[in-house]
């Protein structure tokens, strides 16, 4: 005789818990601040803050207690802040009542803790990329929102400001980009604000952060009196 016991598995479940393991999430990943580089897949609400009861424990004493809540909706991810004492913020914005979250906003918690978030963790293989992008030496990966110098990646990821600098430029290789058409294509609504000096500390950090990997080659170039180009070398 068999006997079934509670721990067994229908057909039914099995396939469930094969079809959530494939599921793919939100993700939520930190950048400058304590927690750089961690990541969190968001299957559910998450509380961020500086108690140890928190999902994401931010240990800074400019964060509060219950600062920040991610909120996991029906039509999609939002934040909302719990009352901090200094805010939580979205692409410089401070959130006032729920927002939504879109692929690729920064959300600043108390100016503290910057993260970025990504509206799904999938990513596409190295050697998945086009057989053009594989010819240079810099190649960007728009859905997934992943960067590699040859075949290192840049981890963490580049911020979101940082990204969007790099898309335009990646998008229109060679080509000289204007920097009214830069700081529109960054910043977007809130471009009017956006200084001269504030685009070029942008460019600054995306440099910096290039160079990291890969100090000999200088990929983003300013063409005086008319704005930025990519110079993007094929793989030697």
């Amino acid at each position: 005789m068999i006997y079934v016991t509670q721990f067994e598995l229908n057909e039914t479940q099995i396939k469930n818990m094969m079809l959530n393991n494939n599921k793919e999430y939100p993700l939520l990943i930190a950048q400058s601040g304590p927690l750089e580089g961690q990541r969190w897949k968001i299957k559910s609400d998450l509380v961020l803050g500086r108690d140890s009861d928190c999902d994401i424990i931010i240990p800074l004493r400019q964060v509060s207690r219950q600062h920040t809540r991610i909120l996991v909706t029906p039509d999609g991810t939002r934040v909302e802040d719990l009352n901090s004492k200094n805010g939580t913020y979205v692409n410089g914005q401070l959130v006032q009542e729920a927002s939504d979250l879109i692929d690729g906003d920064e959300l600043q918690i108390a100016l503290a803790q910057h993260f970025i978030y990504l509206s799904s963790d999938a990513t596409m293989p190295l050697e998945g990329l086009p057989l053009e992008m594989l010819k240079r030496r810099l190649r960007v990966d728009f859905g997934a929102r992943r960067v590699w110098i040859v075949d290192q990646e840049i981890d963490p990821p580049l911020s979101a400001s940082q990204f969007n600098l790099l898309q335009i430029l990646y998008e229109q290789p060679g080509e000289v980009i204007t920097r009214t058409e830069i700081i529109s294509a960054v910043w977007g609504k809130a471009a009017e604000g956006v200084t001269e000096q504030a685009l070029d500390a942008l460019v600054r950090r995306l440099r910096d952060r290039l160079a990291e990997i890969d100090p000999d080659n200088e990929y983003i170039v300013t063409v005086r009196g008319h704005g930025l180009r990519l110079e993007n070398p094929p793989i030697a």
